[in-house]
């Protein structure tokens, strides 16, 4: 695929392709400018008045990767996978230190006034809770998350999210500060071949799971 290009996709086909990928081709490297690509076009997620409360650590060491492995119930595909991305989200992600306040203000969609209506509003009512501003950095950073292994998939890459790790210790590792949620982390590269993946399981479907009124 000539990396000057967008893949010609079926959306539908991606859908149905995209696997978590268990087994990764550690001799198989992932180029930058496509890692890049991935990234630039993910970010397109919705977002809480397109503040993109999100972060991503982008660990290509294999020193760091190490570390992560020993705090990730030791799974292959942390170390296997050319790329891991931490994803993170912001607590404080409504709060005016948000540089997209800014580019909003800029664009003239708000000015101070009324970004600090919505900062307020946010603290009194949205967000008051620490329960609330947890829930405010999962559901944004989840919804980037879910773009970037679509749009991976989109071209030719695999991936596979992991919750399986101990927070506090990636915390430590990277210093983390204490506004900032680690949602997941993604090993994002190709699937080895000599490992065949299993059939999909059956999703439930409307009937299963969609009650009208």
């Amino acid at each position: 695929m000539s990396q000057s290009k967008l893949p010609e996709i079926d959306y539908f086909d991606v859908l149905e392709n995209r696997r978590s990928v268990f087994a990764f081709d550690s001799e198989k490297d992932l180029d930058d400018n496509l890692l890049q690509k991935i990234i630039n076009k993910s970010v397109l997620a919705p977002s809480s008045y397109n503040l993109q409360p999100w972060r991503i650590f982008v660990v290509k060491s294999e020193e760091i990767k190490e570390k992560i492995y020993e705090e990730a119930c030791s799974q292959q595909k942390v170390l296997d996978a050319p790329v891991l991305l931490v994803i993170l989200g912001d607590k404080e992600g409504y709060y005016r230190k948000n540089p997209a306040w800014n580019v909003k203000k800029q664009l003239g969609k708000v000015n101070e006034e009324k970004i600090n209506k919505i900062i307020k509003h946010n603290d009194n009512v949205t967000y008051n809770t620490s329960d609330k501003e947890l829930a405010f950095a999962i559901r944004n950073s989840s919804l980037l998350a879910m773009s970037i292994m679509y749009t991976a998939k989109a071209f030719g890459v695999d991936t596979h999210p992991m919750i399986g790790f101990k927070p506090k210790k990636i915390r430590e590792i990277f210093e983390i500060e204490g506004n900032i949620e680690i949602n997941m982390l993604i090993s994002v590269g190709y699937h080895d071949q000599t490992h065949k993946l299993k059939p999909r399981e059956e999703r439930l479907d409307y009937d299963q799971i969609v009650t009208e009124y």
